[in-house]
């Protein structure tokens, strides 16, 4: 073989090899390109799947049932502040309220914080000595990604709110919009004094966004949070925002809701 015939076949072997590599880099690009365009999605997809249950879980359809002992006049506006049907913050400012939730005949211990949301705490103990809670049932049931809250209360069982029992403000929002497993916090709709008579428990932490104005910390689970750890683990009815999110598959409700 000639020094030239020699040189050629090299040359040539290397330009083969250059450009096997020149074809695996880009190989490998278009791969990183891909895998981060689908990692961007995935995540995109979390985060829009929080905010829809965040922005629908917490608030229910308009109807026109009343409460117990509530009137026409109670819907409020930050301007009107509250009715008289809605209990004075004043009866609960400075106390601490310790009672217990029972769920299907299981208890949960639960404590309120009237120094922290005194008009909250002052509502609920007034609703839980009038015994509105009992046979109310616990109708949406949520369980995603740094979501997971039981949702309880509803006048109807259907989670209707209902604009003639409604108050306000929003009182104790965590401000990295952080609700720690065991919260007990106030359900509502939009406006900051839509609060009603639901509340949501949170059984895992969960991320809120708080575009709106975040939601009360009314207290917590002090014992028996499992009770509610249960729930979910049996599994949760396919609703409208998806199979996170529906009702529990084991009907709920709340045998009693006593306050001291």
């Amino acid at each position: 073989m000639t020094t030239s015939k020699k040189t050629d076949r090299e040359s040539k072997a290397r330009r083969a090899r250059m450009e096997a590599n020149v074809a695996l880099h880009q190989a490998t690009v278009s791969r990183r390109k891909r895998d981060n365009i689908i990692a961007a999605a995935a995540m995109a997809a979390a985060i829009i799947v929080a905010v829809v249950l965040a922005l629908t879980v917490f608030a229910g359809p308009k109807d026109t049932t009343a409460a117990p002992n509530a009137t026409a006049s109670a819907t409020a506006s930050p301007t009107q502040g509250n009715s008289p049907a809605v209990p004075n913050a004043d009866t609960a400012r400075g106390k601490t309220f310790t009672g217990t939730l029972s769920l299907n005949g299981k208890p949960m211990g639960v404590s309120l914080d009237g120094t922290k949301a005194p008009q909250a705490a002052a509502v609920f103990k007034s609703l839980a000595d009038s015994k509105f809670f009992t046979g109310k049932t616990c109708h949406r049931l949520t369980d995603a990604t740094d979501f997971g809250v039981l949702q309880c209360g509803s006048l109807n069982g259907d989670g209707q709110g209902d604009p003639n029992y409604q108050w306000g403000p929003v009182e104790n929002t965590p401000a990295d919009g952080r609700y720690p497993a065991g919260t007990i916090a106030v359900a509502r709709a939009a406006s900051t004094y839509s609060n009603g008579t639901q509340f949501f428990i949170v059984y895992k932490d969960t991320v809120l966004p708080q575009t709106t104005g975040g939601y009360t910390i009314l207290g917590k689970v002090t014992s028996g949070l499992d009770v509610v750890a249960g729930i979910a683990k049996a599994g949760i009815t396919p609703g409208a925002n998806g199979a996170g999110d529906g009702a529990p598959t084991t009907k709920v409700t709340i045998d009693s809701f006593t306050l001291k």
